[in-house]
């Protein structure tokens, strides 16, 4: 179901199901979460890749499996809490994670996708909140979305359940990078994750968390924040550091 591949400090997820479009039952969306959670223990991953197998993202909640079951109220609870384990350990994760989409992202899907750092896609690509399709919110979808983009386009996404071009959505910041095709897809992966992974992991992890606490943060604060950081990196020396790293690329240079 979750599918891992280990490729130095490069982790990559993949949703394999394709025969059920890499639709996420519980069984799936648990496996999922226990990946994350074992990442997120071993402190040893730069970057997270989560794609999907074969040429779909994935089709979000598996609603056939859904229908055909009568889940108990605490398997409810359960499967629910597994969802959104998901996020919350992708929002916490020290390393930053990069969504790549061929196909369609949408439903859950498209949330897996936007609740990823950055989003990786081909032009082709499909995506939407399309749970107001059948009749129900975007429930998870729709506080990322929040955080991600202006209210009001927020809303349109979140309320209409229309299906978005790849392109839109980079016009909207939501896609990092668009590629041609299914190869330039695999090299514009391996140029952006490549980057990501070379840079300073404590610097990276540092960056997330000052992203994570200045969302919620008053500027003022913030800027507090940002302050003593500064602090701390003159005072361990890290300013220090960089000015020699500096000065020798420049004199080899």
């Amino acid at each position: 179901m979750i599918r891992r591949e280990d490729d130095g400090g490069i982790v990559r997820l993949v949703i394999d199901r394709p025969e059920r479009r890499n639709a996420f039952d519980n069984a799936t969306a648990a496996a999922l979460g226990d990946a994350l959670d074992a990442v997120a223990a071993e402190r040893t991953c730069r970057v997270l890749v989560i794609k999907g197998a074969g040429d779909i993202f994935s089709a979000g909640r598996d609603l056939k499996a859904e229908a055909a079951g009568e889940p108990t109220r605490a398997e409810i609870i359960e499967r629910d809490g597994n969802w959104a384990r998901i996020f919350q350990t992708l929002h916490r994760l020290p390393a930053p994670s990069v969504a790549v989409v061929r196909g369609y992202a949408v439903a859950g899907g498209f949330t897996l996708a936007m609740g990823c750092d950055f989003v990786l896609a081909e032009r082709s690509a499909k995506f939407g909140a399309l749970e107001m399709r059948n009749g129900f919110p975007a429930s998870v979808c729709t506080p990322i979305l929040a955080r991600l983009t202006g209210r009001r386009m927020a809303m349109e996404l979140a309320l209409f359940g229309d299906l978005v071009e790849a392109t839109r959505l980079y016009e909207m910041g939501l896609v990092s990078r668009l590629a041609d095709d299914a190869e330039d897809l695999a090299k514009v992966e391996a140029d952006f994750v490549g980057r990501l992974a070379a840079l300073d992991p404590h610097a990276v992890e540092l960056t997330r968390e000052m992203f994570r606490a200045a969302e919620i943060m008053p500027l003022d604060n913030a800027l507090d924040m940002g302050k003593h950081l500064n602090s701390f990196l003159s005072a361990s020396g890290w300013f220090a550091e960089g000015g020699r790293r500096f000065s020798a690329q420049k004199k080899d240079g």
